[in-house]
This record gives structure tokens, sequence and C-alpha cells, in this order.
């Protein structure tokens, strides 16, 4: 039978719940407008009932106070996490397409358009003066400030890329901070834990930390119990947390996290003949990685489709080449020489105009990695590189031995990455100026001054070595008589002939030597190609920018649009999440008011239960 003060016990375990319940509520009323509060509830259940061995059989012993716990759902959490990838990646790609876009739009001076078309009206004002000096001065003047103009270019998107490889590598350095505090997080929840209590406001930190995550790389989180192998089935109270990012690297394993390490490539790196220096490839390794010490665990992929986030935005935008890269097939390798052919069968590696092959970089054979230090081309379908055969790090002789002739291996030089980022841009400024330089000086060298001496070239490009206090610059027989044609030309080194912009009257404006000092043949022929040859992409000449300037206008209007989509789908998917985990106000007024009522009845229990044994104890005589 109980004690006759059981039900006062009863009164107190409601009282005791009443009290948790409010306590809570005034706690999720406090953080109401806190960020990543998720809203806790008191999980009640009845007590233990206890047998008393009468005809009713057990009487109800009151309440127990079982658990705090978070209100939230992993489903909508999983797919925040989704969209904020997708987010992050079009935030990054939208910013630096319409930079592009900028770059590239005609402000009416200095812009493209505008300067070609003045190019061609100086063009018409030798025609009506040929043998004059100031009008051929001011067209070669033009022309210069359309070869300054791509120089401009070039340098605008180098520029770009660094920013971006900048922003890259700050990327990293949010993600191992990130993967820091996580760990750190995971220790203190699990030692609270492990004494039965459930560590909500330390979830909830660890949670908002795994949701900026997702923003800057795709995020796979799995968080399981700790088995005591002695006794599988006690509750150890332990979980192990992993994070997983960019569709299988693990970043965090509950106590123990990796780093996201960025190396900048060698100048003997390269993967294409337009990057800058000193790009960061991505590493990764151990938390107590120390700077130089090049122990790394394993690459971190750049042409994975699964990083998301920001990094694959900004990874996207600097290294995207329209899946233009090299790659073929490994042929005859000479080991005396050192020297590898490989068969291409991609048109655009075909067309020096396209190509994009640094002179010197690194090549993967097969699985393999090794330095060329040159390269040359048949005019067909075949390349043959001249292979380092000393390790710049270590010195020594570099292992050849899983190289064998004819054994038809993939060989590619960079990455194929699906999307029209700075590469493009770059590589699409090259092939015009390449195409353009080419028929002007086929124009040019085959006409006659008005002297009646042979015509030169007008077009070239500028080395990086410097002679005396000018640049030297490639000879025609350079662009004109080998197989790479005019691959040197570039847009940070297009250029007039340093000779014809000192002396305007080398320029061929005759196309017979018969004809008279004021005859414009050769000038005429200029025009005509400008109007009429179609030289880049299916247009003519001064159609360079309306097809570069679409390209950079539909991606950044994609990206925009992107961005506005997953930017509503943030908000809505947020509130959805909020709907659930959020605190509602007017709920927890409501709560207040029963819980209020439920602390007053335990108490009036309490109250009528003294009156009880004040009647008992006193007035019965007990």
């Amino acid at each position: 039978m109980p004690s006759q003060f059981f039900g006062l016990n009863i009164a107190a375990s409601g009282l005791r719940a009443a009290n948790a319940a409010m306590n809570t509520t005034a706690n999720n009323i406090s953080n109401a407008n806190t960020d990543g509060y998720s809203r806790q509830t008191v999980t009640q259940e009845a007590a233990d009932a206890l047998r008393v061995f009468t005809t009713y059989g057990c009487a109800g012993a009151g309440v127990d106070t079982v658990a705090i716990e978070r209100i939230r759902d992993e489903f909508y959490d999983t797919r925040y996490r989704d969209n904020q990838k997708l987010y992050g990646e079009y935030t990054q790609k939208n910013y630096y397409q319409s930079l592009v876009e900028q770059y590239l739009t005609d402000n009416g001076e200095t812009g493209f358009s505008t300067l070609f078309s003045k190019m061609q009206a100086n063009l018409q004002s030798v025609m009506t003066a040929s043998g004059t000096t100031t009008t051929k001065a001011t067209y070669v003047a033009s022309m210069t400030s359309i070869t300054d103009y791509f120089n401009t270019m070039a340098i605008n998107l180098q520029n770009l890329q660094n920013d971006i490889n900048q922003e890259i590598k700050s990327t990293c350095d949010a993600i191992n901070s990130i993967a820091e505090e996580v760990a750190s997080l995971n220790e203190q929840i699990n030692i609270i834990e492990m004494t039965g209590t459930t560590a909500n406001d330390l979830r909830d930190t660890r949670d908002s930390l795994i949701d900026d995550l997702s923003e800057y790389v795709s995020v796979d989180v799995k968080e399981t119990d700790v088995i005591d192998e002695n006794d599988p089935d006690r509750d150890t109270g332990a979980t192990r947390f992993e994070v997983w990012i960019a569709g299988g690297q693990c970043l965090i394993d509950t106590y123990s996290y990796n780093k996201l390490i960025c190396v900048a490539r060698d100048e003997d790196e390269s993967i294409n003949q337009n990057d800058i220096d000193g790009l960061y490839n991505i590493k990764m390794a151990r938390s107590n990685y120390e700077e130089g010490s090049g122990k790394f665990t394993g690459n971190f992929d750049l042409d994975n489709a699964n990083i998301g986030g920001k990094l694959y935005g900004l990874i996207q935008m600097r290294d995207g080449n329209n899946q233009k890269f090299f790659n073929g097939t490994s042929g005859v390798w000479n080991y005396q020489t050192h020297t590898l052919t490989v068969a291409v069968t991609s048109d655009y590696l075909k067309d020096m105009a396209q190509c994009a092959l640094p002179e010197q970089g690194i090549i993967q054979i097969g699985s393999r990695t090794y330095e060329y230090d040159s390269w040359t081309y048949d005019g067909d379908s075949s390349y043959t590189f001249v292979l380092d055969d000393t390790d710049d790090e270590t010195g020594a002789a570099v292992d050849f031995s899983r190289i064998q002739s004819k054994s038809y291996e993939t060989v590619s030089i960079g990455k194929s990455i699906d999307y029209q980022g700075i590469p493009y841009y770059q590589a699409q400024m090259n092939e015009w100026i390449r195409n353009f330089s080419r028929e002007v000086n086929n124009i040019t060298t085959t006409g006659f001054t008005s002297t009646g001496e042979s015509g030169c070239y007008m077009l070239t490009g500028d080395r990086t070595v410097s002679t005396n206090t000018s640049a030297a610059q490639y000879t025609f027989e350079e662009l004109s008589t080998t197989n790479y044609g005019y691959y040197y030309l570039k847009g940070d080194n297009f250029a007039v002939y340093s000779a014809m912009e000192h002396n305007a009257d080398l320029l061929a404006t005759k196309s017979d030597i018969t004809e008279g000092d004021d005859e414009f043949g050769n000038i005429d022929k200029l025009g005509d190609m400008f109007n009429s040859k179609e030289i880049f992409r299916g247009a003519t000449s001064g159609e360079f920018l309306d097809k570069l300037l679409a390209d950079a206008a539909l991606n950044s209007s994609n990206a925009t649009t992107m961005e506005k989509t997953y930017t509503a789908l943030r908000n809505t998917i947020g509130n959805q999440r909020l709907s659930v985990s959020g605190v509602d106000e007017d709920e927890e007024a409501a709560n207040l008011v029963k819980f209020q009522n439920a602390y007053t009845l335990s108490s009036k229990v309490v109250q009528t239960l003294t009156e009880m044994y004040d009647q008992l104890i006193l007035n019965t005589g007990v």
C-alpha cells in the first residue's frame, strides 16, 4: 500500500514538470529572433505506476520529465543545404560573369566596335590620299588602338582570374575554419550527452555551421550512435558525426578533420596557355598540416562536378574552357630523346588559331603525371612532346619506365571544364587575333608601298624577352612558315609591327607595282576582307564583339536567373523549416497559460493535501 504522503509526491512531480515546461517556454520566447535556434519542447511521460495489491491493481505515480529536445526536421535541413550549394555556385557565377560582360560592353569611346569602325573610316581616308603619309599614319594608329584594346582586355581578364584564384583560397580557408569548429563542437556535444542529457544549443550551433558550409561546398552529413562492443545494448550517449564534401571527400570525422590546402602551380606547371602564374591546385591534408611540409593525404579534383557551392562556381569561372582541352592517344615513345608523339582527333587541336596549349607544363599519360619542356606540331594530327627528365624538387632523374611505345594510353593536359569561364573568353579573343592577323598580313605582304617597295606584315606579337629598350617581336617568317602559325599571338602581346608604327609609309597601298603612287588596290582588298571575309565563328572581323558579348550576356543572364531562382527557393525552404523548428510567439504565449495552469493546479493539489494532512495529524489525534 502506498504511503499516506504518496499524493504529495505525485503533486511534486507535476510541479517539476510544469516548472520545466515553463522554463523551456521562457527560453523559446527569449530566442524567438535568434538565428539558428531550434524550438525546444519538454518530453513528459507518465511515471511507472505503483502496484498496491488492491482490487484496483496499480496507482498512478505522477509524471516524469524525460528530456528537453529540439524540434527539427532532417528532411528540411537536407533540402535547405542542397539548395544552398546551388545558391552559392550561382552567386559567384553571376558576379563574375557580370564583370566580364561589363568589360566587353562597348561604351562608345574605347570599345571594340567603336575602335573598329574608326579604323575602317581611317582606311577609307587612305583611299582618298594613299600617297600621303598623314592618312596612313592615322590608319596605323587606329590599328594600334585595336591592339591596345585587346592588350587591356587580356590584362582585365588576367586580373579577374587572379581575383577568383584568391577567392578560392579564401573559400578553402573558410571551409577549414568551419571544419575545425565543428570538430570541437562534436567533442563538447559528446561529453555532455554521455551524461544522459541533450546538448540542444550546441547542436543548434553545429547545424548552423553546416548550413554555412553548404554554401561553400556540397555537404553530406552522417551521424551514427557509438556502440559499446562489450555491452551493445547499453546507450553510450556518444555519436560519430561525419561530414563529407564534394561528393565523397571526408572533411570531418567526429573529433578529427581534414583541411583543404591551396598549392600554387609553378611556372612550368601550366595547363593552359592563357592562365596566369600561381593558380592554385587544392590538396587534402590532416588538421596538423604544417605549411610547406608537402604531407598531403590526397588531391581535391577540380573537375569534379559534385563539388558544389561557391567553390564550384569559382573553379568553373577560373578554369572553364567549354570542354576544349588537350587530349589524345600516346604513340611512339623514344627513350633516348624522351619524346612522345600524341595523336589527336579534335578539330580545335588541329587549328593553331584555337590552340591553348602552354609551351611547357604538366602532361598526364595514363594515370601518371610528367612535365614537358617543349612541343611541336606536324600540321596534321600529331604532336610531339619533349618530357623533362629531372625532378624539379629532388633533382633526381625521372622514372620513364612505365611509358611504353604505342601503348595507346590516354594523354591529356588540363581538364575538361564544361563552362565558359575566363580561359574560354581568352581563347576566343586569341582565335580572333590570330585569324585577323593572318588575313591582314597575307594582304599587306603581297602588296607594294606607294613608292614601289614590297609590302611588309602589319600585325604581330611582342615577345616576353626584351631587347634593349623595346620588346622584340615575332617575325613574319615565324608566323607564316612554321606549323605553329600564329599560335604565339595572344591578347596580352598583340601588337602592330613596330617599324610600321614608326614609319607608316611601309604600309602596302598598291596591289601591283605598276600602279601609280596614289593607287590603293591593296587598301581595297583590306576593306573587302574586313566587310566580307568570315574569320571568326562564321562572322566577319567587325562582328567579333557581337559573338563574344552574346556569350557573356547569355551566361550572365542565366546566372542571374538561377541566382534569383535559388534565392526564392532558399526563402521558401527556410520558411518551411522555420514552420517546424522556429519559435511561434502565439503558440508560446498559449503554452505560457497552459503551463501556468498546470503549475497552479499542481500547487492546488499540494495545498489540498496539506490541509488533509493537517486534519489527519492535528485533529484526529493520530
